[in-house]
């Protein structure tokens, strides 16, 4: 299993890939390049390569008010959010009260706001926010509650990004404005591109797309003048829409809930070397979005 330096359990993450980022990083001799994710969720791939100096710098970003809030609180308010994490009783009641939090919304008080979406993420099962209670709401599964939120772990995990807070840049845009704000600074950058799941992700992300938005994200990747990455899960109609670039499905170890290896979609601008695990080219498919 990988070890992930984030807060944040997230159904495919990608720290899973870090030694194969790193590779492309050195290969194509982007060590100096900043290193931008426009679907940061929990960024354990991009804290893993800042903490090996793969990268200089890591700009992330997450349209969802609530992951966004604990970003800024772990960059800005991390000692009391590391107080909550110590304090704060991991019941079924708090659970209750932790989630009241999450769908009220207020970011008027990101610690608040960023601390409900880092307890519903690990005390819910696969650490899915929109899910249920690990263990279910009467404690009766083989785990529970607390058994995914070890505190001092937890704390020391947002200390260490803190202490790295001058080398991490937090927005929250659209992903889309992220690409096109970022693509336009003179700093040399490689984004990789995560998005939403073309098949489940409306059940497993509080943004999640439409067709549409997925066709029009692949517009704006195509007009980046950086050097990029994507990955997205195996649909044939995702391959359609990148199926004018270099595109190839690889293996990847999934570790929430059950664990299993799973194939996904990698696409990457034109010329650059990479070798994900298990990587085989995508022929063109018969079916597109667009």
């Amino acid at each position: 299993m990988p070890i992930t330096h984030s807060p944040l359990r997230y159904p495919g993450g990608k720290s899973a890939l870090f030694a194969a980022t790193a590779e492309v990083i050195e290969k194509n001799h982007l060590r100096h390049h900043r290193y931008a994710e426009p679907y940061a969720g929990g960024g354990g791939l991009a804290l893993a390569l800042l903490y090996a100096r793969h990268t200089h710098r890591i700009a992330l970003n997450d349209l969802d008010p609530a992951i966004y809030s604990l970003w800024w609180s772990i960059l800005n308010e991390n000692a009391d959010l590391r107080h909550r994490i110590s304090q704060t009783p991991i019941t079924i009641p708090e659970w209750h009260a932790q989630r009241a939090t999450y769908l009220a919304g207020d970011s008027s008080d990101p610690v608040t706001l960023g601390f409900s979406a880092l307890f519903l993420n690990r005390t819910n099962r696969s650490g899915v926010i929109k899910g249920g209670v690990i263990g279910g709401l009467e404690q009766t599964g083989a785990y529970l509650i607390d058994c995914r939120f070890n505190r001092d772990l937890l704390a020391q995990k947002v200390e260490r990004i803190w202490k790295y807070r001058a080398q991490i840049e937090i927005s929250s845009l659209d992903g889309r404005k992220f690409l096109e704000q970022h693509d336009a600074r003179e700093e040399p950058t490689l984004f990789f591109v995560d998005p939403p799941y073309y098949a489940k992700g409306q059940g497993l992300y509080s943004n999640y797309f439409e067709d549409d938005d997925h066709v029009q994200l692949a517009r704006s990747v195509a007009d980046l003048r950086n050097p990029w990455l994507l990955t997205y899960d195996n649909a044939d109609e995702i391959a359609g829409l990148y199926a004018e670039h270099p595109l190839y499905r690889y293996s990847i170890k999934y570790s929430a809930a059950v664990k299993r290896v799973g194939t996904e979609l990698l696409a990457t601008s034109d010329g650059l070397h990479v070798g994900f695990p298990n990587m085989t080219p995508v022929s063109l498919p018969e079916g597109r979005l667009a």
